[in-house]
């Protein structure tokens, strides 16, 4: 036996996205960082889709920035296209997605990981978790080599007994090219997890010089791209667009000859897919009067031919692949580098988590990413932020950081996960959040930077531009608030050019600004002084002034939440001794430990009266309300 000669603060198995952010996180909070993965030259892989961000997932990526994280600074220096979604629906829904140069991306962020003071990173896999009297002392690698540390994060993504589908052909693996954690998951399984099994999938890779781009339409970058990162000033690299194009009758009849061939529909795939984002061949059976379905063609990057059809995820026999490529427009004589494929891969669920992500059964072991149940890089970044803060705080012996729904969409996130669990791939939604109107793209850094930097996390640069943006935004409000809008013939006109109604008396135009109508790029055709407003700073006063009715009514509901998760409820207090809760309830709340009344109103199954019962008890034993 082989025991690395230093003994670390927190290891970090595997360096996906969960894994870089939780490294980065501990070891700049200056605990001393071990991270762990099967091969160096994969770290920060986007192994599916080479994008981050879109609708929810925005909002993350803005949270981890907010917060300290790599993630969003990353994707601005490898970003080669930029949209904001739903810019024609309210401010909750908007969100911002980026195309990424798959390889500048992976090496970038391997190069910051290099560069981390703290952080070691060592070529190794992980067979074994080191358990002694029920908590966590190191890992011990596939070779026989033991790393001690005081605490454990787990991110390995889909490489737990990972299992690729091409048709009926099977290999193991953890993505393609890569061989799959068997020894990691049998272990963590024996230690007693509940272990589930996930699938998810991607598509097969097309050769751009192949593809006859002039047949389909085109979809540019954003004209002034806007940074996800606080700290980036801009987007350094050029933008390149995306075309669509959609599949056919033939298509869908190419799809159907195969489903005999197709492990999903053969019964030989275990695990459970995402509803929300189904293989092509899931498409077509769950929808047979959908004459088509979208296909995004993304390009991979500046330095390569290959492309990423989005849409057309698939599992299906490599023949029925190109037969089902070539009958799309555009992408008739297209030729297939890499074929798609479907993943198998165990999960543990995540209701054996704190809401830190610590285990409940081992302790100073903790779970982010894929091994939760979750689907996406947004996601897992998230919790590998999350999960890296609270065991470098744990080592210090610090209380951990628990986001709450009203706080971010981490919070909703990792609240799902450990009251409600999950048996599908989960993916982030603006529809999960109750407080959407406060939890938005545009509010994040206002939200949480105060916290990342009372973390530790928010250095002096990004803490000093936030300082400017909130001090640009105070000066906008205050600025717009001494302009008074006079009634008279020029206002009158002004108005009437907007659609809007004139006015009668003289007002404030933040009053006038409350009109769906009036934007202050309008009133800035009345009002010229207003194009001196930075554009952050104008639009927290736009939305902050035209809904601010909804804000308050959001602001009322959060208030009473928060007295529900201010009720707390003792880690051993005896559910079966409570009077009026079912068996069903008392395994539940015994089994999950829920920290607050508000808590364990959210986890399935626990009724109002299993809550008025509880409260009830806790009143009786001197701890109610």
């Amino acid at each position: 036996m082989s025991i690395y000669p230093e003994e670390f603060d927190v290891i970090v198995i595997g360096a996906g996205h969960a894994g870089c952010e939780a490294a980065l996180a501990a070891a700049r909070l200056g605990v001393s960082t071990c991270m762990l993965t099967i091969n160096l030259d994969c770290i920060a892989a986007m192994s599916c889709n080479p994008a981050i961000g879109g609708l929810a997932k925005g909002q993350l990526v803005r949270e981890i920035d907010a917060l300290g994280g790599e993630m969003a600074r990353n994707i601005d220096a490898a970003g080669i296209q930029y949209r904001r979604l739903n810019t024609s629906k309210g401010p909750a829904v908007r969100a911002t997605r980026a195309q990424a140069d798959r390889l500048l991306y992976r090496l970038r962020m391997k190069r910051v990981l290099e560069n981390q003071p703290g952080l070691e990173i060592h070529q190794a896999m992980a067979g074994e978790l080191l358990v002694r009297e029920g908590r966590v002392f190191g890992v011990k690698t596939t070779t026989g080599q033991e790393f001690h540390s005081k605490r454990v994060i787990v991110t390995t993504g889909t490489f737990l007994r990972g299992l690729i589908h091409i048709g009926l052909e099977q290999m193991q693996a953890g993505r393609m090219g890569d061989p799959p954690s068997n020894r990691l998951a049998r272990a963590i399984a024996s230690l007693g997890f509940e272990m589930g099994r996930l699938k998810t999938g991607t598509p097969p890779r097309l050769h751009a010089g192949t593809i006859d781009f002039s047949s389909l339409d085109v979809q540019e970058s954003d004209p002034e791209p806007v940074p996800f990162s606080i700290t980036s000033d801009t987007v350094p690299l050029p933008q390149r667009p995306c075309w669509i194009t959609y599949t056919n009758d033939a298509t869908h009849r190419v799809i159907e000859s195969g489903l005999d061939r197709s492990p999903l529909f053969a019964g030989v795939i275990e695990g459970t897919g995402a509803r929300y984002c189904p293989s092509i061949e899931d498409k077509i059976h769950r929808f047979p009067d959908r004459e088509r379905h979208q296909v995004f063609l993304e390009p991979e990057g500046l330095d390569t031919v290959e492309v990423y059809p989005n849409g057309i995820s698939t599992s299906l026999p490599i023949d029925i692949q190109i037969k089902m490529v070539r009958s799309i427009r555009g992408l008739e004589n297209a030729r297939i580098m890499r074929p798609g494929y479907a993943i198998e891969y165990d999960y543990a669920n995540p209701v054996q988590l704190y809401p830190s992500l610590e285990t409940r059964i081992v302790s100073g072991l903790y779970f982010a990413g894929q091994i939760n149940g979750t689907s996406g890089y947004e996601e897992a970044g998230a919790q590998g932020l999350m999960a890296g803060i609270n065991a470098a705080r744990s080592v210090k012996d610090m209380e951990p950081v628990v986001l709450d729904r009203s706080q971010a969409y981490i919070g909703v996130l990792i609240d799902d996960l450990v009251t409600r669990g999950t048996r599908e791939p989960y993916r982030m939604f603006t529809s999960r959040a109750e407080y959407r109107l406060l939890l938005r793209e545009d509010n994040a850094h206002a939200r949480l930077t105060p916290l990342g930097r009372e973390i530790g996390l928010v250095d002096d640069a990004a803490w000093n531009r936030f300082r400017q943006r909130q001090e640009d935004a105070e000066q906008a409000l205050k600025f717009v608030s001494d302009i008074k809008v006079v009634p008279g013939p020029e206002t009158d006109r002004w108005l009437a050019s907007i659609g809007s109604a004139p006015v009668r008396q003289q007002m404030p135009l933040l009053e006038l600004l409350r009109r769906p109508e009036v934007t202050l790029e309008a009133a800035a055709e009345m009002y010229p002084q207003l194009r001196s407003i930075p554009q952050d700073a104008a639009c927290q006063v736009e939305i902050e002034t035209k809904y601010q009715g909804y804000v308050r009514r959001q602001q009322e509901e959060i208030e009473k939440f928060r007295h529900w998760e201010s009720v707390k409820l003792p880690d051993d207090l005896d559910y079966a001794a409570i009077p009026g809760l079912t068996r069903e309830v008392v395994e539940k709340l015994s089994r999950q430990r829920p920290d607050s009344i508000g808590r364990a109103s959210r986890i399935s199954g626990i009724t109002p009266a299993a809550i008025t019962a509880i409260r009830i008890h806790l009143k009786k034993i001197g701890m109610g309300e």
